[in-house]
This record gives C-alpha cells, sequence and structure tokens, in this order.
C-alpha cells in the first residue's frame, strides 16, 4: 500500500504541476462534459443541483448574493486504485458521548473523507504482531482497529462512525478514528475455550469428560494442547468410551478440583456491504 500511495501521490504532482500534457492546472476554467451516464445517477446529480439552488436555475444563476450562499456541487477525481474495493481498517475508539453498546459487526454509518458508506465493521485488539484477536465489543476508551470491505483510501483520513436510530432520529456519533491503511492479509482470529472436568485422577493423568460428547471429536481435536487453570499443560492420549470422554496425560500432577480448557481460533471476515453504489467508479 505504501507504494501505490507513493506513486499515486506523484502522479498527482506530476498532474497538478503541469508536467502531464493530458492534465489541468489549478486555477483553470474547465468546462465538465458528462457523457453515458445512468439515468438514476442524473437525476440524483440534478436533485441535488436543485436543492443547492432552491429558488434560481441550476444552470442559470445571476445572483451573486444567492451563489455565494448556496452549497456547490463538488466534483472531485479519485488517485490510483481508489476506485477498487479490499478490506480498509481503521483505528477507532468509542465517542465518549455514546453510552449505548457497541456491539461485534454493527450496522454503522462510516463517514471518511468525501465517502460515506453504510458497513458493518470487525473490531479487533490494535496491536502488533501478524495474528489479532477479535472484540466482541468496543469498550469505552480503549482503542480497537475497525475492519471494513470497503473502496481503497489513503492514509491520512479522518473517521467518524455514525449509529443510525431505527425511530428515524437523526444518527448518532458513535466512533471516531483515522484510516489505518489497506490489508486484505491482516488475520482477525476468534477465540473460543472449551472446558471439561476430571473425573479420575492419579498423578499425571487423568480421565476427562463434558468436554466433546463423541469420540470422533476426542479424535479430531487430539493434537491440539490442552492447559488448566492452575497453569498444567497437557494433551490427549485416547477416546474412552463412545459419549465423548477422553483421557489426559499433563506435565504435572492434576488435581481433582481443576477445570482443564482447550482455546480453538477461527479466522473471521467482515460482512460483505449489501449497497455497493458508494463503491462505484
Amino acid at each position: 500500500l505504501q507504494r501505490a500511495q507513493k506513486r499515486a501521490l506523484a502522479e498527482v504532482k506530476r498532474a497538478s504541476s503541469g508536467a502531464d500534457p493530458a492534465a489541468v492546472e489549478p486555477g483553470t476554467w474547465a468546462r465538465v462534459v458528462l457523457s453515458n451516464v445512468p439515468e438514476d445517477v442524473a437525476a440524483r446529480v440534478m436533485a441535488r443541483v436543485a436543492t443547492s439552488f432552491p429558488t434560481a436555475s441550476a444552470l442559470d444563476v445571476t445572483d451573486d448574493a444567492q451563489t455565494s450562499r448556496a452549497t456547490p456541487l463538488v466534483a472531485f477525481a479519485l488517485m490510483t486504485h481508489e476506485a477498487k474495493m479490499s478490506v480498509v481498517h481503521f483505528s477507532v475508539m468509542k465517542a465518549s458521548g455514546y453510552s449505548e453498546p457497541l456491539p461485534n459487526k454493527e450496522q454503522l454509518l462510516m463517514v471518511t473523507g468525501l465517502r460515506s458508506f453504510v458497513s458493518r465493521p470487525v473490531f479487533s485488539a490494535d496491536t502488533p504482531g501478524d495474528k489479532h484477536k477479535m472484540e466482541r465489543w468496543l469498550r469505552p476508551g480503549q482503542p480497537a482497529m475497525a475492519s471494513c470491505y470497503a473502496p481503497i483510501s489513503y492514509p491520512p483520513l479522518p473517521l467518524l462512525a455514525f449509529k443510525e436510530d431505527p425511530a428515524g432520529g437523526p444518527p448518532q456519533l458513535a466512533a471516531t478514528g483515522s484510516l489505518r491503511g489497506a490489508n486484505p492479509d491482516r488475520v482477525v482470529l476468534k477465540k473460543i475455550v472449551l472446558t471439561g472436568f476430571p473425573v479420575r485422577v492419579h498423578k499425571k493423568r487423568a480421565t476427562v469428560r463434558f468436554m466433546f460428547h463423541n469420540p470422533d471429536d476426542v479424535r479430531w481435536f487430539r493434537p491440539v494442547e490442552l492447559y488448566t487453570r492452575m497453569g498444567r499443560r497437557g494433551r490427549i492420549t485416547e477416546p474412552l468410551g463412545t459419549h465423548g470422554a477422553m483421557k489426559a496425560l499433563f506435565d504435572g500432577p492434576v488435581q481433582q478440583r481443576e477445570l482443564v480448557c482447550m482455546s480453538l481460533y477461527k479466522r473471521v471476515y467482515p460482512k460483505w456491504p449489501e449497497d455497493l453504489t458508494f463503491a462505484m467508479p
């Protein structure tokens, strides 16, 4: 991404400095003509222009005072790769004025730069490394990383995330942050813990039940490491019976009151956006 951003900024600099013969220099008056525009898109643009000039024609505005008060219709160009979709990551923090819980994959209105779109971001820990733990909630005062499918953008870029009111009221500011980058190779892992109880203990060996209910599951998860709340580490030796019981061997003596645990991880992905009109080039 950094190399692509460097090349895109170099192209913009070359176009704005007059080195590109096909570019328009800053400060030049230009007439923009759009061709092959879909009818529904043209209708939305004309409605936007009519809203900007409520009492005068959008094509013939002569009142200077009214022109100064009107909201302009802004046309902008995209840099290289900004019309392509990718997994975009934002560094976010919950807004201090938002008191409602903000769960993972909650629908939010993301406003970043000149783009605004509805997304269901996945929250994860903002930690160094190549694997990051998924967060089930966005906690107050704790920074996190929000990942979603969106058009590629280049940092620095601010972010405002709004929670829409189901009753039709104004949206509330739920989180703020900034763009971190676009990287589809960032791994977000969801962690679950399976627990079982030792029903028979003899020194380092134990018979564990209620973690599985099928001997085939015991054989499938046999390579996964076991651990207890007291810090013992162990492994599954063999299944026992037909109801999911198993024999386990630990690195030290195990007590009857300990809880045997197994951690499992699964990679999670953001939800694909339902409306892709914001991603049209």
